[in-house]
């Protein structure tokens, strides 16, 4: 299946970089594209790509802002990858509220902005690899926005899941720790998301440490 794209970014010349990068690749092709964070809205509405890849600063409305809007209309299915020059921990970290599905630095190299696309429209989260744990850490140490008691839908093993994927546990490292097979793990980590009403594994590990589930420098 071809993977579509909205490229968003206030230079042209970004955008025709991006465009070129991606569509070398056979499975990739660009929808649209979009120079402020109002066109992004309207074009993802319009043509429901797969994956939009979002610059952070930009005039009339940023990527956060609009990624927040494409994040909260249920009918779109767009997941966001968030693009910046800025390795901003705030950048990081708001993104990662605005339900974003990736962030992603615009000097990665071609192959880890082609490898970032197929990841996160394949469902999966992505964070770019100079963006580390100690980012979402660093940020859970103020103070919890959420309410624990949105942790009483949850059993005691899906916890302790929610618990052990925070510490950036892969699916193989939670089935080996608790004994149990991969096809296992996946149920409690999607029962986990569908009870809290989060998207994925990144919202999964934002709202863990929110609520205090899990604590700074655990692991």
């Amino acid at each position: 299946m071809t993977i579509s794209v909205v490229l968003v970014d206030d230079q042209a010349l970004v955008r025709a970089g991006f465009r070129m990068i991606l569509e070398a690749e056979d499975d990739i092709e660009v929808v649209g594209e979009a120079s402020d964070g109002d066109q992004a809205v309207v074009a993802t509405r319009q043509l429901r790509p797969d994956v939009v890849l979002m610059d952070v600063q930009m005039p009339r409305m940023d990527g956060l802002e609009a990624t927040r809007r494409i994040v909260q209309e249920a009918e779109i299915r767009s997941r966001v990858v968030i693009l910046t020059t800025f390795e901003r921990d705030d950048y990081v970290f708001e993104a990662l509220r605005a339900g974003a599905g990736g962030f992603l630095l615009k000097n990665a190299p071609p192959e880890e902005l082609v490898h970032a696309v197929r990841v996160v429209a394949a469902g999966d989260a992505l964070l770019a690899p100079a963006v580390t744990r100690k980012v979402i850490e660093d940020y859970a140490r103020r103070p919890a926005r959420r309410n624990e008691a949105d942790l009483v839908s949850l059993t005691e093993r899906e916890r302790e899941v929610l618990q052990l994927l925070a510490t950036g546990k892969s699916n193989s490292e939670l089935a080996a720790h608790l004994y149990v097979g991969e096809g296992t793990i996946k149920t409690h980590v999607s029962n986990v998301l569908t009870k809290l009403g989060l998207r994925d594994r990144l919202q999964a590990v934002v709202f863990a440490y929110e609520s205090g589930l899990v604590e700074p420098g655990q692991s």
